[in-house]
């Protein structure tokens, strides 16, 4: 191989370089006879250039370069020289050049392929999965692969120049509940112990601070055990963040700066900053969602003191029972069918409403009166016509779109109608970024299966100050010290002001059923630690992967990893998860059992 190592890449060959006798080594792009000259491009990680078989070459030569296959792995050998002005191809960085070949080396074969390679594979998913290596070959998976690279590069340094340091936890951890499964790993020498592979490494990043280390990150690798979709995958990678002595303003200007600084040196974009914030009760007021897209300004407006006049009784009814009635003005949707209305129905009955009301906006014969509004309930709202067109600002043209239920059911069914409007409409710019803060979230939900309070993120998360005093009596009313970074309808980052006393923590845990005997058994060692002059702390954890989705315009974090698992939690490259042989299961201590319909 010393003899045929390679003196250049395929992609940085230039005019400049005309003369030169180079070394290759590269996949057969593509392989093409053009009347005895035959002419192969060649591709590898960092281009494709083109390569010539001269009609005067030697017949070995000529009979070993008709005979090569794609995606064979080669050495070629030869000379640069600049290419006649008419075959120049502008469309290639190498397009001014081609390598006259004077020896060509087969370093490995390649079988038939089962898809091609190309910028991007027209493959289905679950094939790209299975030769997941050969997928990879392609310039789309090596652009979202240097992405990924740059912008972990970049964090790194903006971290590191803010006097952070990088600090590894275990990945070999305590089962404590926090909110998703854990993946349970036993162990061979404590037969019946488990170790849980961490969900993120929340508690070790708290006593780093307790340990004195100040500010702390890490590109940290988390499992969780729950049902995939586009931007959830088993394993995922976050950038983890803990700082000691801060409030949410020095979290919010330190993400602000990384984001910026990532932007800018990876994609040279320029974010705007600071960023919008909005409270969580204003997000599901006006956008459904406490993940809001901001791309498209359309806000969900409330209607109930409108909707207390109309003679419509599903919204009078729902308002005495103490429920909301809002309202969507879809812009130029007037035009919509009854099909595509009952599609907008059957998103709204996903999350839970009744129905979907609707009325067309049209011209109105002289004046805003009844004439302007047609089809669905508009015979409901004769009296109201002008009011109602008034208050939503709505226009001829224009489709109003209705939920009457439960405030949170309506907000997000109205939510959700809107994501799906603003998908189908391309109403949201592609290229755009629209991060914001969402702040002032809940502490604690009510679990109705369960008639029991838990916590709405995690159970270490700061009370606002104001909610102390009342936090057993009135946990519903709770607000904790909690932000979200979200982005173009995506969760980007979720943090908190942490609880540092084990007074604090234990009265949290109180709230979400764990006494001080389950307190100390489930977290004995944090609780512990805190006694010990726990400073005040705070943190934050963005989705590296999710992150590096949206910056290559994907709609799925599978996109963006070397080898993921499919929406079932399966690796059908290498067949994982699979089963162990019984030896190994007899030293485990473990026994399987079967499930009753297997």
């Amino acid at each position: 191989m010393e003899s045929f190592k390679r003196t250049v890449t395929c992609g940085e060959l230039r005019a400049s370089d005309a003369g030169k006798s180079v070394t290759l080594n590269a996949w057969v792009h593509r392989n093409r006879d053009f009347g005895g000259v035959q002419f192969i491009v060649l591709r590898d990680r960092y281009g494709i250039v083109q390569a010539v078989v001269d009609a005067d070459a030697s017949a070995q030569l000529k009979q070993l370069a008709a005979n090569l296959k794609f995606e064979y792995c080669v050495a070629v050998l030869g000379r640069v020289r600049t290419r006649p002005s008419d075959q120049i191809n502008k469309d290639m960085s190498t397009g001014e050049i081609e390598l006259a070949v004077e020896q060509l080396i087969v370093l490995n074969a390649c079988d038939v392929l089962p898809f091609m390679i190309d910028d991007v594979s027209n493959a289905n998913e679950e094939l790209r999965l299975k030769y997941r290596y050969l997928d990879l070959r392609s310039f789309s998976m090596q652009r979202k692969l240097k992405l990924r690279h740059d912008v972990t590069w970049r964090v790194r340094e903006y971290l590191v120049n803010q006097g952070f340091f990088e600090i590894e936890t275990p990945t070999l951890i305590r089962s404590t509940p926090e909110g998703a499964r854990d993946y349970l790993v036993p162990s061979r020498i404590h037969r019946g112990s488990f170790y849980a592979l961490p969900q993120s490494p929340q508690l070790y990043k708290q006593l780093l601070m307790v340990g004195g280390m100040d500010k702390y990150f890490q590109i940290a690798r988390c499992y969780r055990d729950e049902d995939a979709r586009g931007d959830r995958q088993p394993e995922f990678t976050q950038v983890d963040i803990e700082m000691s002595y801060v409030g949410r303003e020095d979290i919010f200007a330190l993400m602000e700066g990384m984001f910026a600084h990532v932007f800018k040196n990876t994609l040279n974009i320029d974010l705007q900053i600071p960023f919008r914030r909005l409270s969580y009760d204003q997000a599901i007021e006006l956008y459904g969602s406490d993940k809001p897209d901001l791309r498209f300004a359309w806000e969900i407006q409330d209607l109930a003191s409108l909707a207390a006049k109309s003679s419509f009784d599903v919204f009078t009814s729902t308002l005495a029972q103490g429920g909301s009635v809002k309202v969507l003005v879809a812009k130029n949707c007037g035009t919509y069918s009854r099909k595509q209305i009952t599609d907008l129905e059957d998103v709204a009955k996903t999350y839970r409403a009744k129905g979907l009301a609707w009325i067309k906006v049209g011209e109105a014969g002289s004046g805003l009166d009844s004439s302007g509004l047609d089809g669905g309930i508009a015979k409901f709202f004769t009296t109201q016509a002008a009011d109602l067109i008034s208050s939503t600002g709505a226009q001829a043209g224009d489709l109003l779109l209705f939920v009457a239920d439960k405030h949170k059911v309506a907000c997000s069914a109205l939510g959700a109608v809107r994501a799906r409007l603003g998908k189908d409409l391309n109403l949201a710019d592609p290229k755009a970024f629209a991060f914001a803060w969402i702040i002032d979230f809940p502490l604690f939900e009510y679990n109705e299966e369960e008639k029991k309070w838990d916590a709405a993120h995690h159970m270490f998360s700061m009370p606002q100050e104001q909610f102390l005093e009342t936090m057993e009596s009135d946990p519903g009313a709770v607000k904790g010290d909690l932000y979200d970074l979200v982005c173009n309808g995506y969760e980007l980052a979720s943090g908190s002001i942490r609880i540092n006393t084990p007074e604090l923590q234990q009265r949290v845990f109180n709230i979400v059923g764990f006494d001080a005997a389950e307190g100390q058994k489930k977290f004995g060692f944090l609780l512990d630690a805190f006694k010990y002059g726990a400073p005040p702390h705070g943190g934050i954890a963005p989705g590296l992967d999710r992150l590096i989705m949206l910056m290559a315009g994907e709609s799925t974090i599978r996109e963006v990893i070397a080898f993921p698992k499919n929406t079932n939690a399966y690796s059908p490259m290498d067949d994982s998860p699979a089963g162990v042989d019984q030896q190994q299961l007899q030293e485990l201590g473990i026994k399987i059992q079967a499930r009753e319909n297997d």
